[in-house]
């Protein structure tokens, strides 16, 4: 049926997503989900909203869940944009703010939903090389360009920049929209959202997937100043009014306000990924230090698609990908202790 395809279609390479399979027993450390759950006064919040109000249309701005965020920044509720995930959220800044005569600049080993998106909204894309140690270089961005989106923490490498090394970007194109992309920022580096009311070219995306284990929820977040948030508005409002529905904003809102709860389980992570880190070390790992909610690793002596197909077969899922610089390298999500430990058993066994 491919000849009633717009040719557009054709050009496209879509976001392969980690593999979500249903096997028994399953050790599930492929794609960055937290293994605790989120907070019980989201899923209280959810059940609540579960009533005769569902045949109501949501608020089309969430104000009660940006007013929320805003005010843990203090900043304006306008200068908060909401949408279905932070995919979502990228898509429309890629749409209304990245699109210009210039190339989009991203890091060249990164995460692979910015060249679908340069693909399907049609931006050039111009990869930037990390260093060898999978760093960003921020002089390496000092050339022309329409527009740039770096993560932080990178992802797949878990490599995180300093505060100021972002701001020092940020104040190279002061005529070009600069998104960080945050997705991983709560687990060791530090959020760009404070340097938004000083750069109005700056916008910060996040997301309640990762640190708030709503992935399933689907919301995520940006905050800029007006004219950019503006700027996601129009397209949103041209595409889609009711982005999150009514047990989405219900169940964020309370997972924001729960701040004990994230707290405990963000510092749960960020131990056991020390505490993971050591032991792949001691099993000879080169492991690239890691701000986020997984490692990024390599052995020198096995291939990484050989060892993430052994860890399969042990119903142990890591991510792999075949590709240029990274081919032996896994990314390991960071699950609880004793999944961890059972990755490490099973890594002993293939590794002999």
């Amino acid at each position: 049926m491919s000849r009633f395809w717009n040719p557009l279609v054709h050009t496209l390479h879509p976001y392969v997503a980690g593999e979500q399979p249903k096997m028994a027993n399953l050790i599930k450390l492929n794609t960055n989900e937290s293994p605790y759950g989120p907070s019980p006064k989201a899923i209280a919040a959810i059940r609540a909203a579960t009533d005769d109000r569902l045949r109501l249309y949501p608020d089309p701005t969430a104000s009660a869940l940006r007013e929320a965020i805003a005010a843990t920044h203090g900043l304006a509720p306008d200068m908060v944009f909401v949408g279905n995930g932070s995919d979502e959220v990228l898509a429309h800044a890629f749409q209304a703010l990245l699109k210009h005569d210039g190339p989009l600049l991203f890091p060249d080993i990164t995460y692979s939903f910015y060249p679908s998106y340069c693909l399907l909204f049609g931006i050039e894309p111009r990869p930037v090389a990390l260093d060898e140690g999978f760093g960003v270089r921020i002089e390496d961005y000092r050339q022309p360009c329409g527009a740039i989106i770096v993560p932080n923490p990178n992802a797949p490498t878990g490599r995180a920049l300093p505060l100021a090394e972002i701001e020092r970007l940020v104040a190279d194109h002061p005529d070009q929209v600069v998104v960080i992309d945050e997705a991983y920022v709560d687990f060791g580096a530090e959020s760009a959202i404070a340097l938004v009311p000083r750069y109005e070219n700056l916008l910060v995306v996040q997301t309640l997937s990762k640190s708030r284990g709503l992935a399933g929820l689907r919301v995520g977040f940006a905050v800029g100043q007006r004219a950019l948030i503006d700027g996601l508005e129009r397209v949103k409002d041209s595409f889609n009014s009711y982005p999150l529905d009514s047990l989405a904003i219900a169940g964020a809102l309370a997972s924001w306000q729960d701040d004990a709860w994230f707290a405990q389980k963000r510092a749960q992570v960020i131990a056991s990924r020390e505490r993971l880190t050591a032991a792949l070390q001691g099993l000879g790992f080169d492991v690239v230090p890691s701000a986020a909610n997984f490692v990024f690793a390599r052995h020198p002596g096995r291939a990484g698609a050989d060892l993430a197909r052994e860890l399969r077969s042990r119903a142990i899922l890591v991510r792999h990908w075949n590709k240029p610089r990274i081919a032996d390298h896994l990314r390991i999500t960071i699950g609880t202790d004793e999944q961890c430990d059972r990755l490490v058993e099973a890594l002993q066994e293939i590794l002999g």
